[in-house]
Parts: C-alpha cells; sequence; structure tokens
C-alpha cells in the first residue's frame, strides 16, 4: 500500500467512529471517542506535515481511477498545518463538552465526529464539487448541535444558521456547476490559472468566492455569525470557531493562489471589504450584552485580519500567506480558549449577561487569569501568539510602500484598538468591581479546556522562531502550485480540458 491510501482514512475513520458512537450504549466510550478522534487526526496531520516536508504533496484517487475522473485528495503541508490546528481546537471544544456535562446527550458525541469528518475531507479535497459535498457534511450535524444545548434563543439562532447555509449551499452548488459547464472540470489542480482572465469562468468562480465568503463569515453577510454561534453552547460555539469560518479561509486562500494566479487585479475591492468588515467586527462588540456575543464579534473582525493579505499576495506571495496563516492559526487558538473561558463562567453562574457578573477577579483568579491572557492575546500584546500574528500582518501591508499599505496598516491599528475597548468593557463589568454573594466557584475541571489553549498560545509566542518555519515551510508548499498540479493529476489524467482558449481577456 502506498503512503497516499492513508488520505481517506482521514475522512473515513470518524466517520466510522461516529457510527460506533452512536450505537454505543457506554457514555464513557462516547466521552473517549470525540476527544481521542481529533487528538489522533491532528497527530496524523502533524505526521503528514513532516512526510510531505520531506516528500512533497502526495495525492490519492478514489477507486484508483485516474486522475480527473475520480475524486482526488491531496496533501501538502499547508493543509496538515491547517488540519494540525483545527484538530487540536476540535480535541479541546470536545474536552470541554464532556467536562461541562454536554454529552449527555448521547447524540452529541457522535455528531461531532461527523463535523471532524467533514472539516478533514474539506482540506484534503482536491475537487470544488467534493469541496461542496464536505461542506454539507459539516453542516448536517452543525445543525443538530447547533439547537441541541444553549440558551433559550437557540432555536432561533439554529434557524437563521439553517437558512444561510443552505443558501450559501445552494450558491456554492451552483457556482461549482456554472465552473463545471464553462471549463469541463472541478479538479482544482486541472483548473490552475483559469479565473485569472475576463473569461466567463472568472465570472462561474466568483459565485464559488462569495459562497465560501458567506460561510466564512465577511462583510456585508456577517451577521448570521453571532447570531448563532452566541446563543449556541459553549463547547459548540468553541468547536465552530475554529471548523467552520477556517475551512472557508483555507478554501479561499487555495482557490485564490492556484485558480486566480494570485491576480493583482481585485486588491483594492478586496481591501474595502476587509476594511469595513474590521471596523464593523471591532467596534459592534461594544454594543454587546453577552461574553460570548462580544466573542462572536472578534471572530468576525479576524477574518479580514486574514483576508486582507490576498490584497498584498501579487506583490510578496511568501510574506503575504504566510502572515494570513499564522493569523489564522493564532485567531482559532486565542478565540477558541476564550469561548471556552467565558463557557466556563456561563456553567458555573448560569448566565453570561456583562450585567449580571462581577467581581470575578477576586472570586475566580484563574478564570480572569485566563480570559485577560485571551484578551492580550486577541489585541496583539505579549507574550502570546497575537502579537507575532499581527507583526507579520504589518510587515506584509508595509512591503508594497503605497496606498494599500497605509490603508491596510491604519485599519489593523484602529481594528485592533476597536478590539480592546471590547475586551476590556468585559473585563470592567465581569471581572472588576464587589464580589458577588454566591458559594460557586469556577471549577478547574471547566477551566483546563481554556487554559491549555492558551499555553499554546504562548508556546507560539515563545517558539516564534519553529513556529514561523513551519508557517512559511507551510505556504511554499501552497505557492509551488506546478509540484500540487503534478501530484494530483499524476501522469494519467484524463477528460483535463485545454483552458487557454478561456484567458483571451487576460
Amino acid at each position: 500500500m502506498s503512503v497516499d491510501a492513508v488520505l481517506p482514512l482521514f475522512v473515513a475513520t470518524p466517520l466510522i467512529l461516529a457510527a460506533v458512537a452512536v450505537i454505543s450504549p457506554w457514555k464513557w466510550l462516547r466521552d473517549t471517542l470525540h476527544i481521542a478522534v481529533p487528538v489522533a487526526a491532528a497527530a496524523g496531520g502533524a505526521w503528514l506535515f513532516a512526510y510531505t516536508n520531506a516528500h512533497g504533496t502526495i495525492s490519492h484517487t478514489i477507486g484508483l481511477y485516474p486522475a480527473g475522473v475520480g475524486i482526488s485528495y491531496a496533501a501538502d503541508q499547508f493543509s496538515a498545518i491547517m488540519i494540525v490546528t483545527t484538530m487540536t481546537v476540535a480535541a479541546t471544544a470536545n474536552w470541554f463538552a464532556s467536562a461541562a456535562g454536554e454529552t449527555r446527550s448521547r447524540f452529541y458525541p457522535s455528531l461531532t465526529l461527523i463535523l471532524i469528518t467533514g472539516v478533514n475531507g474539506a482540506l484534503l479535497t482536491a475537487d470544488l464539487f467534493n469541496f461542496f459535498v464536505m461542506i454539507e457534511v459539516m453542516l448536517l450535524p452543525s445543525y443538530g448541535l447547533v439547537a441541541m444545548t444553549g440558551s433559550r434563543n437557540r432555536l432561533r439562532g439554529a434557524r437563521i444558521f439553517v437558512l444561510v447555509n443552505l443558501a450559501a449551499s445552494t450558491l456554492l452548488v451552483v457556482g461549482v456547476g456554472f465552473v463545471y459547464g464553462v471549463t469541463g472540470a472541478v479538479n482544482i489542480a486541472a483548473l490552475q490559472g483559469v479565473a485569472a482572465g475576463n473569461g466567463p469562468a472568472t465570472v462561474a468562480m466568483g459565485l464559488v468566492i462569495i459562497a465560501i465568503a458567506v460561510k466564512a463569515g465577511v462583510f456585508p453577510v456577517h451577521t448570521w455569525l453571532p447570531q448563532t454561534y452566541a446563543h449556541s453552547s459553549a463547547a459548540v460555539m468553541g468547536l465552530f470557531s475554529g471548523l467552520h469560518t477556517k475551512v472557508a479561509v483555507y478554501m479561499l486562500l487555495r482557490i485564490y493562489v492556484v485558480i486566480f494566479d494570485l491576480e493583482d487585479r481585485w486588491s483594492w475591492l478586496i481591501i474595502a471589504l476587509m476594511v469595513v468588515s474590521m471596523m464593523v467586527g471591532a467596534f459592534a462588540g461594544l454594543a454587546q450584552g453577552t461574553i460570548r456575543k462580544v466573542l462572536a464579534y472578534q471572530m468576525v473582525t479576524g477574518m479580514p485580519f486574514i483576508l486582507i493579505m490576498l490584497a498584498f499576495a501579487a506583490d510578496d506571495p511568501r510574506t503575504a500567506i504566510a502572515a494570513a496563516l499564522l493569523y489564522t492559526m493564532h485567531h482559532m487558538i486565542t478565540v477558541g480558549s476564550l469561548v471556552l473561558n467565558s463557557g466556563a463562567i456561563e456553567e458555573t453562574y448560569g448566565t453570561g449577561l456583562l450585567r449580571r457578573l462581577s467581581g470575578l477577579a477576586r472570586r475566580d483568579v484563574w478564570t480572569a487569569v485566563i480570559f485577560a491572557a485571551g484578551a492580550f492575546s486577541v489585541v496583539g500584546f505579549p507574550p502570546f501568539s497575537g502579537l507575532w500574528g499581527k507583526v507579520l500582518l504589518i510587515v506584509a501591508a508595509a512591503g508594497s510602500g503605497d496606498a494599500r499599505s497605509i490603508v491596510v496598516i491604519t485599519a489593523i491599528i484602529i481594528a485592533s484598538f476597536g478590539a480592546l475597548l471590547s475586551m476590556l468593557r468585559v473585563w470592567r463589568m465581569v471581572f472588576w468591581g464587589k464580589p458577588m454573594r454566591s458559594d460557586l466557584h469556577v471549577r478547574w475541571q471547566l477551566l483546563a479546556p481554556s487554559a491549555a489553549l492558551m499555553v499554546v498560545s504562548l508556546g507560539m509566542f515563545v517558539l516564534a522562531g519553529p513556529l514561523l518555519g513551519a508557517v512559511y515551510a507551510a505556504t511554499d508548499s501552497l505557492l509551488d502550485v506546478p509540484s500540487y498540479t503534478s501530484a494530483v493529476l499524476g501522469d494519467d489524467a484524463i477528460g483535463i480540458p485545454d483552458m487557454s482558449d478561456l484567458q483571451g481577456g487576460r
């Protein structure tokens, strides 16, 4: 058996074990599976990173059909590092779910495993239609998870989540259909550079980009995210924060590098949308009444910090994409920690309302320490991962040395200030002030998951050298489009159309 045959196992294994979790009568086994599976997937991602670092991109076509006919999966260092990070957050969120008693609902572990199935498939697929399929695999359990546990408004949030994602998925599959109708292919490697001109493929891929942007929660289609995530349980919100939007970010980066060929004519459009999205996310949190709604808007403002780097990718692709990847990893870890920390508060005191909480810094010192660490990281203060994330963003933006640099760096500073104000408001209302009259204290079992993620963030700061080495290696693998194309299509590809006549307006 060749090494590439392990790729389908990242999809098949959690799906099979989800079935085991459904039929298992033992709660301990279900709890073990929904934590152990993402841990194993993260370890597998680390192995993939090491293997592809030594041997280059690997690819496997399901059923051993020739490329261009079968469904292709491919792994490079970029997809591997994303698997490691997403599965780390998933394992920690599932750990919190077990500690908080979420898994008393029998189907909770199996639904999270199906979600992990979709995430791994989306990160490894080399086919646009299969990406749509894996997005649907992610969404089906997510509908249940959103409605299963959370606040009394969770059903209203679930309704919004279903409607928005159904609309976005419909647009996505329509866009993929148009891509196939125009080009005759949906294999990502076969579509190399096809949207870099003014041809019909550019319009078709534009529909795909819009659909994925909706799922990423980018302005002006962002309002669904805080209205749904904040009303689910903290475990579900922590799980979604590191999976749904980040899978969308991953594919947007992949598409822009491979299919749009880093074309720079979209730079000012990207900047305009992302700057507005930054401002909305940064300052809208000041008007929210619960901890997790404030954090939901920090998720909204995180997406444009990542995607705005595409506006500079044509000038210095290595630095720009590396900045986007590093900030993606930091954002997953930090926001995941903050969400789980707020969940520990909610589980203990029965509310996340800012006006009903006070004086936690004296009552629950470690809860306050973990929140302060997460707030420091979100804003970009040392000694946490947010500092290097924002430094590299500014370095990448400054590289062009033109008006784009001025606009983007100014926006990053202002948005960071808005995030600081939002975090200070939560700190003032929840952690300062007179301690509440209560005998309750946050248990360490609930705090441990968020503390673990903040230790990871601290490690990312301290071990910046090795981390940046891994990030740049992953970036190089993403930018090495010929190697990706060669690995996916191989020497026996059939049915790959000639795209040259589609680029007359390039």
